[in-house]
């Protein structure tokens, strides 16, 4: 079984209400339900440390394939098996790709709004928001390309639309967590709509999961993207 906790790499556990916490790297004090078993917290902030580093890759990033995208970003050395950085990433990916698809976006300000919004879906969403961060990501993806305010009206429609998408995939496979099972559904479901939508193919690959070796939690072949499933 693989660590969890960035600091012991002991398991985690959460709560059932929020409690005062301490960063263990940055000592900021807010309250979280998260922890490991001995104590100790990461906030978000922190647990995301370097994923600014996307913005370089996705600005010279020539593929159509979010899938592919998405992938040399849980290469980099800031990804985790979960956290926080998949709720910027997912957006990340799918504007790159649609922007080398032909998509009509300004992708430095986009990535840079992306980066802004999906920061602000903290860790756990998943489960104590009943949305995941991952298919709440693909919504801001379609409201920056869609340039959707809460006075819109169309783009305001095919965000909602395309989080209830995302997130209605996730929910028909169900839990427990996983970061990476939850952004590859996401994206497949935004490929779609956007195809339907606005008219632009981006790529869509199989996937078939390199990542359950560090999943404490895998789901083995009840997940779409199991080995054995292929």
């Amino acid at each position: 079984m693989k660590d969890e906790c960035l600091i012991c790499k002991a398991p985690l556990e959460y709560l059932e209400k929020d409690e005062p916490m301490e960063c263990f790297i940055c000592h900021k004090k807010e309250n979280s339900k998260t922890r490991c078993i001995h104590g100790h917290y990461v906030c978000n902030e922190c647990h995301t440390a370097g994923i600014d580093s996307i913005l370089s890759l996705c600005l010279v990033e020539t593929s159509k394939n979010p899938v592919e995208i998405i992938e040399k970003m849980m290469a980099l050395p800031f990804c985790h098996m979960h956290g926080p950085e998949h709720h910027v990433m997912v957006g990340a990916a799918l504007l790159t790709a649609y922007k080398n698809a032909g998509g009509d976006i300004d992708l430095p300000a986009a990535l840079v709004e992306m980066m802004n919004r999906g920061k602000s879906v903290p860790g756990g969403a998943c489960g104590f928001w009943g949305a995941c961060g991952a298919g709440i990501s693909t919504g801001m993806f379609i409201s920056i390309i869609s340039k959707s305010t809460p006075l819109s009206k169309e783009p305001f429609a095919l965000s909602h639309q395309m989080t209830a998408g995302a997130l209605g995939k996730i929910g028909e496979i169900g839990g427990p967590r996983c970061c990476k099972r939850d952004s590859f559904l996401s994206i497949l479901s935004a490929v779609d709509f956007v195809k339907e939508h606005f008219d632009i193919g981006m790529e869509k690959p199989e996937i078939i999961c390199r990542y359950s070796s560090q999943n404490n939690q895998c789901i083995g072949k009840r997940c779409p993207f199991s080995k054995a499933n292929h």
